[in-house]
């Protein structure tokens, strides 16, 4: 990526300022180069007068690095900033106001509630989940890449090196679980020596505690069974015989 393409280096100072991890402040370029059609510059909602005063949300429509919409947002950057962007829309193409717009929008999550430590901290950096601090998911992986091309462009030009990521840039962390099957299972046998399945039995009838009985038998025995060295020790007395 282009660190010094459009307004780059601006974003990255404000971003300094206010904290952000290199991971963070990652997606955060990564949401300005999507949002701003590649040129890192305040733009207004693409299409024409005509086009953008047809919108339900005329004359809040997209501005600045994050393209805010509607007037409850542009009320909200009004009173984060006190500045009038209700009655000065066009404010919103200022670096000066967009920037921090942009930053301390994504960090504390003026957009939809969702906010940058919920997905990108110390641990963790899920760059595709992220997306829904501005946008639900749309064109999350695509945000994503770029992510994780500017967390690389931002450790070798020395961003955060102080910073102790314990997640490998763009990795989603914590992994999924696997599952494992009952014969491997911890719980299952300390659940068992421990007499899990005979301290229920006094307490049903003695039709359930037949089947229950029967249950636990078939189980231990498929689990026992699984296990490899069983499973070598069958085979040999089947040999044997």
């Amino acid at each position: 990526m282009n660190m010094h393409l459009g307004d780059t280096r601006l974003l990255i100072e404000v971003g300094r300022k206010h904290g952000l991890l290199r991971n963070q402040m990652a997606y955060v370029l990564a949401t300005a180069y999507h949002e701003t059609a590649h040129t890192m510059k305040p733009i207004i909602e693409m299409g024409s007068e005509k086009y953008l005063r047809s919108k339900k949300y005329w004359p809040h429509v997209g501005r600045g690095y994050v393209q805010i919409t509607w007037l409850v947002n542009y009320k909200k950057a009004s009173d984060k900033l006190g500045v009038d962007f209700v009655e000065k829309p066009d404010l919103l193409l200022k670096p000066e106001y967009a920037a921090p717009i942009l930053i301390v929008g994504m960090k504390e999550g003026w957009f939809t509630g969702k906010k940058l430590s919920d997905y990108i901290t110390l641990q963790k950096s899920d760059f595709k989940n992220a997306r829904r601090i501005v946008n639900g998911m749309d064109k999350a992986d695509l945000i994503a890449g770029y992510a994780k091309q500017y967390d690389k462009a931002l450790l070798a030009e020395g961003y955060g090196v102080d910073q102790v990521i314990e997640a490998p840039a763009n990795e989603v962390v914590p992994a999924p679980a696997e599952d494992k099957p009952i014969s491997k299972s911890s719980r299952f046998w300390t659940w068992l020596g421990s007499g899990g399945a005979g301290a229920a039995i006094p307490f049903v009838d003695w039709r359930v505690q037949m089947v229950l009985v029967v249950f636990v038998l078939l189980l231990a025995a498929y689990a026992i069974f699984t296990m490899p060295q069983a499973k070598a020790k069958l085979e040999q007395l089947v040999d044997a015989l």
